[in-house]
């Protein structure tokens, strides 16, 4: 759940960068065929077109475009901002205070399993309050999967809002990235009740320990329910990019949730890159309503000689399906991918070595040789 922040942005990067050097680098004598990477790359150029097109904002089309069209649009504004934002806004507050005092009373006066059932009731609360606020339409198709041990709910990921969508019916237990600010308050001191998993991508030993907790989480009778977005990043709900294998390798029943944002009145998918979440929220309070379809499908296990990749790309065409998303093999993190100049210089360093090699040592002796004197030459004339 939720975005990445810059330093795991430059860490994610950095690994990227170093797995492509270490592929490239290589000590075999240059063949013809070794070209075929470069133009691979530079063909790619194109279909990197497609990818980005997972992670943009559709702006909505203008229909204000004549006199009375624009008179219309006009009145729809101010009694978006100036009627229905304001009592929203009101709405939400009360909630929240509510919330906020019931929430602390419940810590206060209960203890143990009484404790924890009220927590959650008040965490639905709270997720109908939000969506109330937004006005919205949300229909769920199917019914949820019966709890039980050793079971695993995933679904498309549009924006942070999925979560709140999705537990205003039941508090799943989330696994997601761990924030600060407001929404990292909110992890800590209101949905550790709902026992998540939050992990750190900045940490690599995070990862076996939130791999040793899900199994954990999952493994205990009476559990909540775990729910994870496997594609690890916002996708703009128009497709559906490559599940991670974690959730679909530890033998437990996945229970697909399909879900998709209407796009007639608000786009539902978050850009960080653009807007904050705060901005998000605004967004969506301003509109007429959020329209949702959410559909709970039937729960999948691993067939016989399945591996976790192909069971996580078919559960992947399986929820693409039912939503109208269009399903692509793209590794969502390569959305924080961008080539430095560190990374550049290195591959042609590597390129034109082996092109060294090939010409054979008396060419690269006296390209040596070249390199020196023209460094000589710069040294006298400084």
């Amino acid at each position: 759940m939720g975005e990445v922040n810059v330093l795991e942005e430059q860490r994610i990067q950095r690994s990227i960068e170093d797995r492509l050097i270490r592929q490239a680098s290589t000590d075999k004598p240059f063949q013809f065929h070794d070209v075929l990477p470069v133009v691979t790359e530079g063909a790619s150029v194109v279909v990197q077109d497609d990818f980005s097109r997972c992670f943009q904002s559709e702006p909505p089309e203008p229909w204000n475009w004549n006199a009375y069209l624009f008179v219309l649009w006009s009145m729809g504004v101010v009694v978006r901002y100036l009627i229905l934002f304001p009592i929203r806004l009101v709405l939400l507050l009360t909630g929240a205070l509510m919330f906020a005092v019931a929430f602390a009373l419940v810590k206060w006066l209960l203890r143990g399993e009484k404790r924890a059932e009220w927590e959650r009731k008040l965490i639905v609360f709270l997720c109908s309050v939000f969506v109330m606020s937004w006005t919205g339409v949300i229909k769920y198709h199917g019914v949820i999967p019966k709890q039980k041990p050793n079971q695993i709910y995933v679904c498309n990921h549009s924006s942070m809002a999925d979560m709140i969508v999705l537990s205003q019916m039941n508090a799943f237990s989330v696994v997601g990235q761990q924030h600060k600010g407001w929404v990292g308050f909110i992890q800590k001191h209101v949905l550790s009740s709902l026992d998540c998993v939050w992990f750190n991508r900045g940490e690599t030993k995070d990862r076996a320990k939130s791999a040793a907790r899900i199994k954990a989480h999952i493994g205990k009778e009476g559990a909540n329910r775990l729910l994870i977005f496997p594609e690890g990043t916002c996708v703009n709900n128009e497709y559906c990019v490559q599940f991670k294998k974690g959730a679909f390798d530890m033998d437990a029943e996945i229970c697909p949730i399909a879900m998709k944002y209407n796009k007639i009145f608000v786009e539902g998918y978050w850009n960080s890159r653009a807007q904050s979440f705060l901005m998000y929220l605004v967004r969506l309070m301003t509109s007429w309503a959020v329209v949702c379809d959410v559909w709970y499908l039937e729960p999948q296990t691993r067939r016989p000689g399945e591996s976790a990749v192909e069971f996580a790309g078919r559960v992947q065409r399986m929820v693409a399906k039912q939503a109208g998303l269009q399903a692509v093999e793209w590794d969502g993190y390569m959305k924080y991918f961008r080539p430095s100049a560190r990374f550049l210089a290195k591959r042609q360093q590597i390129f034109a070595e082996s092109m060294l090699r090939k010409l054979g040592p008396e060419y690269s002796n006296k390209n040596k040789n070249k390199n020196k004197k023209n460094k000589n030459k710069e040294n006298n004339k400084q």
